[in-house]
């Protein structure tokens, strides 16, 4: 029988692993939607070429970059819990490269952010390359890693895409970090650092100074 303090801990403890289990595994809808969505815009373009009410089409191109960008700030806010040491060198794991999967798609929503993907194109193709590559490093070991990770599945190299492994010795069985996993973990958190500290100096920089918009409106008036 367990005491009240130890049911409370193994009632917090399986929730937090419940909870991080279920981000895990609803991130690659998210990805998915995200993605779709980021690589519609053309035909999205091509559709309100067609509308010839235009009210109607500042209401679908108003949806569409809403629902867009939404998308994308949920699935960054989700990934952060990558981030968290306690969270990604314990219990089963999660994908291994998911921290740098998290970084990146920080930094593609900087170009966002900072850039202007919409009328730029080099911003654009900036963006959809860094999507990919986020989106790459987080999809392969989430499904052939953790959702694989039984052996009869057929893929002998999956123990390898997750940041936990198990191991035996005395005949104990545990789970404990694979060799390279706390290394991709903090080359992201020193990553995440300095991309925080460019922005924010960049930020100084520019304080007082005018936008490209505001300034050509000064030029003019």
């Amino acid at each position: 029988m367990l005491n009240g303090d130890q049911l409370a801990n193994a009632i917090t403890n399986g929730g937090a692993d419940w909870m991080v289990a279920s981000v895990a595994a609803v991130l690659p809808i998210l990805w998915a939607f995200t993605l779709s969505l980021h690589f519609a815009r053309p035909y999205v373009l091509r559709f309100l070429q067609k509308l010839t009410l235009r009210f109607g089409g500042d209401v679908w191109w108003l949806s569409y970059v809403l629902t867009r960008d939404a998308l994308l700030v949920v699935t960054l806010c989700l990934s952060v819990v990558f981030l968290f040491p306690d969270v990604y060198l314990r219990g089963a794991g999660l994908g291994v490269t998911a921290p740098l999967a998290t970084v990146i798609l920080m930094w593609a929503a900087l170009v966002k952010l900072l850039g202007d993907p919409d009328d730029s194109p080099s911003d654009w193709r900036l963006q959809s390359i860094l999507l990919v590559i986020a989106s790459v490093l987080y999809i392969v070991p989430q499904i052939y890693g953790m959702e694989a990770a039984d052996p009869s599945s057929g893929f002998p190299w999956n123990t390898a895409l997750v940041s936990m492994t198990t191991v035996v010795r005395n005949g104990v069985t545990f789970a404990t970090p694979q060799p390279y996993a706390p290394a991709i973990l903090w080359v992201s958190l020193v990553l995440l650092g300095a991309t925080g500290g460019l922005v924010f100096v960049r930020f100084l920089l520019r304080l007082g100074t005018p936008a490209a918009g505001e300034a050509s409106a000064l030029v003019e008036g």
